[in-house]
């Protein structure tokens, strides 16, 4: 029954509802998911930014940044002293750039090049302790050997985890690399240290038999032909074999090389022994090239900034030789300006500024702009 008081009423047609208006922008950003690299300059525009940064805070200092980055380059490349100092600090930088970027080939994260480089010389100081007597070319090749073998274990200690148990390789690779500088502590403060080193916390010195031949009266030792011949097989076995071409199809898309019947894990284990074994190599380089005993802190670092080398060099041979020696004439740089009041830590500043700009470029690289249809 209809209501009374409705009785008569002229109905009344309802509105539809406004709808609320839009405003659609010409373009949109999105972050590209391809795969594709960042574009090269992204490299030194980076490169320019951490150098101008840390030029602000070289003037907050009372310093004038260009005259303190022309010390620099002086001082790594401005004579030949200088020129063969860049390169004995590149030879380390350059193992352990190729070992790490071998790891980055398959996108595992191998942090522990430090831990590596200690586990390799530990293993070269090892020969000369329990073998002391040995000729130059037994002693030499042993210890090449050993090394290799110690940085590929310590490398395994990290693949196996990741392997079989799916543990971060971040984090074993980070935590072994205070495992080995506390055992290098261990044996050059106890077993290993010099009775006749004046309380020195370093083992007994390295004979001319036990120590790799230099090149002149420089420094420049054998290391450089270790480095040399391994970039070059690198080069070739990424390029030219069938393990090369494997590994960069994991590294552009595990899961169709997993359905193309490549077994991931083995290459894991594989990959890891060799970059562990690169590092190690570097590690007994440095004690029987330049150190010529095993010390505390026989290392400034270099598996840390070989991280930094592989990603400026974007896992390249010919990038991994030119940014190796872009950063050994960094560290020797940093040396020089101390005659000028600063420290020498400024080089490690100028390293971790281009490290947090290449992150950056990097994901900036990924930025597209789209037009809004």
């Amino acid at each position: 029954m209809s209501d009374p008081s409705t009785a008569g009423a002229i109905p009344v047609e309802q509105s539809p509802p406004r709808r609320k208006a839009r405003f659609h922008l010409p373009y949109r950003f999105e972050i590209d998911s391809t795969g594709r690299e960042s574009p090269w300059w992204m490299t030194i525009v980076s490169i320019a930014l951490a150098l101008l940064v840390c030029g602000v805070f070289i003037a907050l200092n009372g310093m004038n940044p260009m005259t303190v980055y022309a010390k620099m380059l002086i001082g790594a490349f401005g004579s030949s002293f200088g020129i063969t100092e860049t390169f004995v600090k590149a030879i380390p930088l350059l193992l352990c750039g190729i070992g790490v970027s071998i790891a980055y080939r398959i996108s595992v994260w191998n942090i522990g090049a430090e831990g590596q480089f200690l586990a390799g010389a530990m293993a070269a100081t090892a020969v000369t302790i329990y073998f002391p007597h040995l000729p130059m070319y037994i002693s030499i090749p042993f210890m090449v050997v050993a090394s290799i073998a110690a940085g590929g274990i310590w490398g395994l200690l990290t693949a196996i985890p990741r392997t079989y148990f799916q543990v971060n390789e971040l984090i074993t690779s980070l935590m072994l690399n205070y495992v080995a500088m506390l055992g290098l502590n261990y044996a050059v403060f106890g077993p290993w240290k010099d009775p006749k080193g004046f309380n020195f916390p370093g083992s007994p010195m390295f004979t001319a038999a036990q120590s790799l031949p230099t090149f002149g009266t420089s420094r420049l030792h054998m290391g450089v032909v270790f480095a040399i011949a391994a970039v070059l097989l690198y080069a070739f076995v990424i390029r030219f074999t069938r393990w090369g071409y494997e590994l960069r199809l994991i590294g552009a898309n595990g899961e169709a090389a997993r359905n193309a019947g490549i077994r991931i894990s083995r290459h894991v284990l594989v990959v890891m022994i060799i970059s562990g074994g690169l590092a190690g190599l570097a590690g007994m380089s440095e004690v029987s090239g330049i150190a010529h005993r095993l010390m505390y802190g026989i290392s400034p670092g270099y598996g840390y900034t070989a991280i930094i080398v592989a990603w400026l060099a974007k896992l390249n041979p010919a990038g991994l030789v030119i940014s190796s020696v872009l950063f050994g004439g960094l560290i020797v740089g940093g040396y020089s300006v101390q005659t000028i009041g600063l420290p020498s830590s400024i080089s490690s500043m100028i390293q971790g500024a281009i490290l947090f700009f290449l992150i950056a470029g990097g994901m900036a690289g990924k930025i597209r702009l789209r037009r809004n249809r």
